[in-house]
């Protein structure tokens, strides 16, 4: 009786391994806490009534995502796939070791107890043939077990995955059987709107994917660059002058200066190339193709989910568009304490202002969306200040997908501005190619101070019919690889700065959420409409020398993204969540980290939550459930773990604030019999900290390593802390800065030439 609800097992006993190295055993497990997390449920079960819909065919949607389970195939085989290709390899283990287990009584008794047991021999059953509501009881203890942190750590692996794939998974139309039951539409009207198919970056740009060995040396020649192969060692060596890693909001900015000063540019990017036209604004296949590790990269203790760009563009391609000059406490600080005068200089606000006017920022937004009319709407209730937030785009840019690259063509991210400054200049693009290490050598008739002399990089194409590597020469190295990648890179090379990889800074974020049922009408739209970001709430700060405690923002989440980060404590409570997701608006919470991390090798990120940092992210989380009630929210919640929330009909201020009192930010840790949270992070910056020596920073002010000579940082790896508030106006004008005083090292002939 069990099997049937797992048909994507039949007919395969024979196998003993998937392709995607779990075995079926370890799939039947896997299917059936699948089938937990979103299980079929009974009509009688759900809330809402047929006439609360718009037709019938919206009631059959209702229905059948009522009667759906996520132990269907493909589901779980895309939740093995992913896991086994982008977790961590202690997560895989955990999690495989955990099924496996599952799928022996003997494992099944020791997880799950007296629940498992059957009155047919052999009375004790395996995960997969416990009753549905028995399996969902035993989860719901796991959750909670004092002693069982393990086993809860493999489920919300699981778990997440799951409802990742689930509302994420697209068939060959583009669509997904929940969406029209939730309420989600990907628009057609959020599209090019004079349907060009031009590439701007097309004269400039060499994508691998299309190469082959036998094509590539021709077409690097065709744009103009020094080839010449050495068939014996199959490398193909390229010269420039001027090589960048990277393309994002440091690496575009540097290619365009460099370029436009007259020197000949590559720039190097692992990810690929995207038009507007080429954006689908489906969640699943965008994150999958343009953020780092598809979208799921996590700390290496799983207590913090991490976005970062991986596309020509970077951050500034993906990122939500807000463009916020670096705070003038930010900067004074910087100045002063670190003694950093770089950042207090006219030449850095002059840069402020050449960044906002380059990327066409603006100042007004002409319509807002859902989110943040509910932003607004509180702030003004409570008579709180709330600031509205420059764009890199038009006042009626509408757009709710930017965070998928934005399908208009309207935001300005580099691959739109400055790369195409740089094309246009002659500098070429070379994509899915990746840095492997960097060319370093003994710098003996060089700078004294500086032991080793940079002379470009070897890297490797990601398309396997490219078998052979690429030795780039140039007379100088910038990695801009962003805070993730540029110290792996550094290190695995040889450099020995203590600085590197330490002092990395995540802007940690907390998330909050009002459900506003379609009765409140005067909040037009849905979640997923409008600009993402177009106000800010700043929460005040006691300390003098902050200008806030945390500021609350709003965020795009797609249906997978918000089941994913969404609590579970009841198949039932989920999909009644999920049918609400049109109308739950939510909040971030930003703070300024004064705790750091570590990133040494690709992949791998440490960090910490401390004190402090935990007081301000309270602080801000209660301020934006105090907004979210005053702009008339039934019931709102955090993301903790127990599906923390008040329902807020009826309910007086003493209730409010008994419930605000219970708001505290848990550390991620699993700890045991504890309740948790889920950190988020789309600002990475500090891991090749600027500093006045090299006891105090990974580079100097001028953006210069200090062993290797013509080896330069221009990314936000460089900032000496965090900044507290979106960095992209930070890193593009600290970027231009430094590639300035590049080209003046370049016109003095401080860097010699490639040998």
């Amino acid at each position: 009786m069990r099997k049937e609800c797992h048909p994507l097992l039949r007919g395969r006993k024979g196998d003993t391994k998937y392709k995607h190295g779990f075995s079926v055993s370890e799939m039947e497990s896997l299917a059936s806490i699948c089938e937990v997390v979103l299980p079929p449920l009974p009509m009688d079960a759900l809330k809402i009534r047929k006439a609360d819909q718009a037709d019938n065919d919206s009631w059959d949607s209702v229905k059948s995502f009522w009667n759906i389970s996520a132990s269907r195939y493909p589901i779980p085989h895309e939740v093995a796939k992913i896991l086994t290709k982008r977790g961590l390899i202690e997560a895989v283990l955990l999690v495989r070791v955990v099924l496996w287990l599952l799928a022996t009584r003997l494992g099944t008794f020791l997880f799950c107890g007296f629940l498992c047991l059957g009155e047919k021999w052999p009375f004790i059953n395996n995960f997969s043939n416990i009753s549905l509501e028995k399996r969902e009881k035993v989860m719901q203890k796991w959750l909670n077990h004092r002693f069982l942190s393990p086993i809860r750590l493999a489920f919300v692996y699981i778990k997440v995955l799951c409802l990742y794939v689930f509302f994420s998974w697209v068939d060959e139309n583009g669509d997904n059987p929940a969406w029209k039951a939730i309420g989600y539409e990907v628009s057609d009207d959020e599209k090019l709107s004079n349907a060009s198919n031009t590439r701007p970056l097309e004269k400039g740009i060499i994508e691998t994917m299309n190469e082959s060995d036998s094509t590539l040396e021709q077409s690097l020649a065709k744009k103009g660059l020094n080839v010449t192969l050495d068939s014996k060692s199959n490398i193909l060596k390229v010269k420039c002058d001027a090589l960048v890693v990277g393309s994002g909001c440091g690496g575009g900015v540097a290619a365009a200066v460099l370029a436009s000063a007259g020197h000949k540019v590559v720039v190097l990017e692992k990810g690929n190339y995207f038009a507007p036209q080429d954006y689908s604004s489906l969640e699943g296949p965008s994150l999958d193709q343009q953020y780092e590790t598809g979208g799921i990269l996590a700390s290496v203790d799983s207590r913090i989910l991490i976005l970062a760009g991986s596309t020509v563009g970077g951050g500034s391609a993906i990122n939500w568009s807000a463009c916020i000059r670096t705070p003038h406490k930010v900067l004074k600080e910087w100045s002063e304490n670190q003694k950093l005068p770089f950042f207090s200089s006219q030449e850095y606000l002059s840069a402020m202002d050449t960044v906002c006017e380059r990327i066409g920022v603006t100042e007004n937004c002409t319509q807002e969306g859902f989110q943040n009319q509910v932003l607004r709407k509180g702030c003004q209730n409570l008579g709180l200040k709330v600031d509205c937030v420059p764009r890199n785009s038009s006042g009626n840019h509408y757009c709710g997908s930017c965070g998928y690259g934005c399908p208009k063509g309207e935001k300005q991210g580099t691959q739109a501005t400055w790369l195409v400054d740089a094309v246009d200049q002659g500098a070429v693009i070379i994509t899915g190619c990746k840095a492997e290490r960097l060319l370093l050598e003994s710098n003996k008739n060089g700078n004294g101070s500086k032991k080793k002399k940079c002379l470009g990089v070897l890297a490797k194409a990601l398309n396997s019919k490219v078998t052979m590597k690429l030795q780039i020469e140039a007379k100088l190295t910038i990695s801009s690889g962003g805070a993730l990648l540029t110290p792996p890179l550094l290190i695995s090379s040889g450099l020995k700065n203590k600085n590197i990889g330490r002092n990395l800074h995540l802007h940690p974020v907390l998330m909050t959420w009002g459900y506003f049922p379609e009765s409140n009408s005067e909040l037009k739209g849905k979640v997923y409409e409008g600009g993402i970001i177009t106000s800010v709430h700043k929460v005040p700060s006691n300390d003098s020398k902050s200008d806030s405690r945390a500021i609350i923002e709003t965020p795009l989440l797609g249906p997978a993204s918000f089941a994913s980060l969404c609590p579970w404590e009841s198949g039932l409570d989920f999909k009644q969540r999920m049918l609400n997701y049109p109308r739950t608006a939510h909040f971030i919470t930003i703070i300024r980290d004064k705790a750091s991390g570590q990133v040494t090798s690709e992949g791998r990120i440490s960090y910490k939550i401390n004190e402090t940092d935990r007081e301000n992210l309270r602080a801000g989380l209660q301020q934006a459930l105090r907004i979210l009630i005053a702009a008339g929210a039934a019931e709102v919640g955090t993301h903790r773990s127990d599906g923390q929330r008040l329902r807020c009909n009826g309910i007086g201020e003493n209730e409010v604030q008994e419930f605000l009192d219970s708001v505290c930010p848990v550390d991620g840790a699993l700890s045991p019999g504890e309740h948790w949270n889920l950190y988020c992070s789309a600002h990475q910056m500090g891991s090749c900290r600027m500093g006045v020596s090299e006891k105090e920073g990974a580079v100097d002010e001028n953006g210069e390593t200090w062993e290797a000579q013509g080896l330069f940082v221009c990314d936000a790896s460089v900032l000496p802390t965090a900044v507290g508030v979106n960095p992209m106006i930070t890193v593009q004008s600290t970027a231009y800065c430094i590639s300035n005083r590049i080209v003046d090292y370049l016109r003095k002939g401080q860097i010699s030439e490639v040998r």
